[in-house]
Parts: C-alpha cells; sequence; structure tokens
C-alpha cells in the first residue's frame, strides 16, 4: 500500500551539465568504439528505496549487482581512470551524484534524517517528481559509460531497450541529471538513440515486413544475442517542442511495460507524486519549458524538456497519456524487507 506521508564520443562534446542529451541533435556513435559484448545480466525484480527492496514486477538489475552499474562508484567503469575524461561543468570529482546528498529538505524532515538516515517514508516527504530522458547514446550500457566516465553525471534509472532497468543509485542520492528539478525527483534515462536528423540516426532505422527495426550497429553486443530493437510505432512521429519541429521514432514495447511498473509504483511510495503531465488550459500536454514557479509547484511526471528550454528528450514521439495509463494500472509494490 501507499506509504505514509509521515561510445563514447556518442556525446562527449554535445551532453550538457544535467543531462545525457545534446541540445538539438546527438552525435552518433564512433565505430571505432565498439563496446565488448556484455554478460547476460541476473535480473530480479526489486528497486531499492532507502535500503529497502520492493518489487515492481519487472526485470531490474542493480548497482549491487555483478551485471550492475554502480553510480556510487568514485572510478571510471570502463577505463582505469578515476575522474570523468570531459566532465560537465562542477562535475570534475570523484562521485558523480551530489555530494551531502538532496538538498531544500523541510527542516523538521531534515532533522529527522540527520539523526537517523533516509527511509522511505521520509523521502515520501521529499520526492513529488519523476523526469524523463531519452539517453542520446542508443543502449544503457553507452549511458553509463558517457554518463559516469565521461560526463561525471547520473541518473537513478538506466531504461534499456529490451526493458531492463538499472538501477544505479538509492533513490535517497542527489543525482545529477536534471538541474533545478534534481532535488525533488527520481531521474530515468531511456535508452534511445535521439530525434532524426542526422545521417548515422536516419540510416539505423529501417522497415521489415514487421514495422521499423532500430539497427544497434557497434553497440549490437550490448544487449542479449538475437534481441530485435523495435519501436512500438512504425512511423516516425512529428512533433514541435519549444516551438521547433522534430521527427522521431517511438521507444520500444518492452520500455514502455516497465516505465510504467516503475513509475506506477513510485507514485504508491511516494504519494506526492501524482500520475500527471504538465498541462495547458486545454487539457493537452506541455511541450515547453515549465517556468521555475511552474517548475517548483508541479508534482507530477515531467520530461527534461520541462526543466531547460536546451533540451528536447523525451522528444515528440514519447506516448505520455499511455505511460500514465499503464501507471494507474500499476498494484502497489510489495516491501522485501
Amino acid at each position: 500500500m501507499k506509504l505514509s506521508l509521515a561510445t563514447v564520443a556518442v556525446t562527449a562534446a554535445a551532453l550538457f551539465a544535467s543531462g545525457c542529451t545534446s541540445n538539438d541533435e546527438q552525435t552518433p556513435p564512433d565505430a571505432e568504439e565498439e563496446s565488448a559484448s556484455k554478460p547476460e545480466p541476473s535480473r530480479g525484480t526489486s528497486i531499492v528505496v532507502a535500503g529497502v527492496p520492493f518489487d515492481i514486477g519487472a526485470p531490474v538489475v542493480t548497482w549491487k549487482d555483478a551485471a550492475g552499474y554502480d553510480g556510487y562508484s568514485e572510478r571510471c567503469a570502463f577505463s582505469d581512470a578515476a575522474l570523468p575524461t570531459s566532465p560537465a561543468p562542477g562535475c570534475d570529482t570523484p562521485k558523480r551524484y551530489s555530494d551531502g546528498g538532496r538538498r531544500r529538505i523541510q527542516p523538521d524532515v531534515a532533522r529527522v534524517v540527520e539523526a537517523r538516515g533516509w527511509t522511505p517514508e521520509l523521502l515520501a516527504l521529499q520526492v513529488h517528481q519523476v523526469v524523463v530522458h531519452y539517453d542520446a547514446a542508443w543502449t544503457s550500457r553507452n549511458c553509463f559509460k558517457v554518463l559516469h566516465d565521461q560526463r561525471g553525471l547520473s541518473c537513478h534509472f538506466l531504461l534499456d531497450l529490451d526493458g531492463t532497468l538499472y538501477q544505479t543509485l538509492d533513490l535517497t542520492a542527489r543525482a545529477r541529471h536534471a538541474g533545478a528539478a534534481n532535488d525533488h525527483s527520481v531521474g530515468i534515462e531511456i535508452a534511445h538513440p535521439g530525434v532524426l536528423g542526422s545521417e548515422a540516426i536516419d540510416a539505423a532505422y529501417s522497415k521489415d515486413a514487421e514495422g521499423a527495426v532500430f539497427d544497434l550497429g557497434p553497440f549490437e553486443g550490448d544487449l542479449p544475442a538475437g534481441f530485435v530493437a523495435r519501436p512500438a510505432r512504425p512511423d516516425p512521429v512529428q512533433g514541435e517542442i519549444h516551438g521547433k519541429p522534430y521527427s522521431q521514432y517511438d521507444f520500444t514495447e518492452a520500455q514502455y511495460e516497465t516505465l510504467g511498473k516503475l513509475v506506477g509504483a513510485l507514485a504508491h511510495l511516494f504519494p506526492r507524486l501524482e500520475l500527471e503531465v504538465p498541462r495547458d488550459a486545454g487539457g493537452e500536454v506541455l511541450w515547453r519549458v515549465l517556468t521555475p514557479a511552474e517548475l517548483d509547484a508541479f508534482h507530477g511526471v515531467i520530461g527534461h524538456y520541462h526543466v531547460s528550454e536546451g533540451k528536447q528528450d523525451p522528444g515528440p514521439a514519447f506516448q505520455w497519456e499511455r505511460l500514465l495509463q499503464l501507471a494507474r494500472q500499476t498494484p502497489a509494490p510489495p516491501r522485501g524487507d
């Protein structure tokens, strides 16, 4: 039940301080930096919230697992280096998350946290937003490489093309993923190449008898053998974000299924997190950045573009209404302690 309220260079030059995406276009992977095949992860189904497991009924690999991605590591994951190689401003530090934890905590909550540490119930008084990104890194493995090894950034969850959810940090951590939203949010990076418009991204998509297919190219080894990355809809979706037109292929069915279960579970765990998205006066999803006042006041699910005018993720193809419908159907996650 609900908790009480008591490769690359793929984006090294294009990424900015609070996310794994560029302003308008994404640099495609460099074929010279091919990923070595990744072992098949041993999947559970529980996420970790203030040290407590909660079963969300979807494939989860945490930072504690052998095949997981450890956002707490103070060294690079894919080299012998310690510090990130192309750090975002202020992120040239061993820790890839904010030292000192979440900020802007209510004074009474802060006193209890200082005395006894975070609990799921206390964290429920702090978290009221989920920020959805696409990673522009093609796969979650490559996303972690970009975030952790190159940029000195972090995100709580990485959602791969096959629906596997990688948790890199406990939700008590203040991940570096969305600037002004970091104190009150949980971040989710969804594996996706980004919007169309570059030669390599455009060329990665083709059609077969079943619809569109996304060719992983040098990152084929990041997913299980035989996996076919297929967008949920066969054709690109056009739309405007911040008044600028974009075209994008959709995310995969497996990603929507896992994302719905995750966001639904988070809404049960954090009652201040409403299953809603920013809308205009007519009830339509907003496709612009929120003002600082709007961002502070909003409780629910937002895109990275709602936080920063320089971002467009998760893009025009993202199905907001579908996510909310799936999340609302999700039962409360059983507590595993």
